[in-house]
């Protein structure tokens, strides 16, 4: 993992905090950015079009195996339709996640299944005179099928989390 990327509490500021309660996972990686930085939406279409082979590869290993058990295949992280920042809203499918929350500073994406329902934020933020981008993801499980997948997923995703980061972010 890069030296840039640092586990952090999740951004008490961020709209997604108020997912936090009764999670049964969850995560934030920080990333440094510059003040002109685009837009939180901007910087998710940067990271995830930068997706690492070895991520879509797992992606694609875990659509198989969860397809055995009647959950849906979601497809990879990067594949998506391209349009115009300015035409996405609030509904729209980018990549795995349906949009749920869209401002200037963060976004909020996430699915549901009959095992768990995920959601992950951009959120842009400043201490002090550093600005950075956070990355969290928030999970609660409804069943025992959603504990046992995230018993296997909770590990493998604290190194792909900050590893999507570091490749979007680094290469733009």
């Amino acid at each position: 993992m890069n030296s840039q990327v640092s586990a952090t509490e999740v951004p008490v500021s961020s709209e997604i905090a108020r997912s936090l309660s009764g999670a049964d996972f969850h995560d934030c990686y920080q990333f440094p950015i510059n003040t002109n930085t685009p837009s939180a939406l901007e910087l998710y279409l940067m990271i995830i079009r930068k997706t690492p082979a070895w991520v879509n590869r797992l992606m694609s290993i875990r659509n198989r195996v969860v397809t055995l058990f009647g959950l849906k295949n979601l497809g990879l992280l990067n594949e998506f339709k391209e349009k115009p920042v300015s035409a996405y809203r609030v509904g729209d499918r980018i990549g795995i996640f349906s949009l749920q929350y869209l401002s200037e500073n963060e976004i909020i994406l996430g699915d549901s299944d009959k095992h768990l329902n995920v959601k992950i934020s951009v959120f842009k933020q400043s201490k002090g005179e550093q600005h950075c981008v956070a990355l969290t993801t928030v999970v609660h499980t409804h069943n025992v099928l959603g504990r046992v997948y995230m018993f296997f997923v909770a590990p493998a995703h604290k190194i792909i989390a900050p590893a999507v980061l570091t490749k979007g972010l680094l290469s733009a």
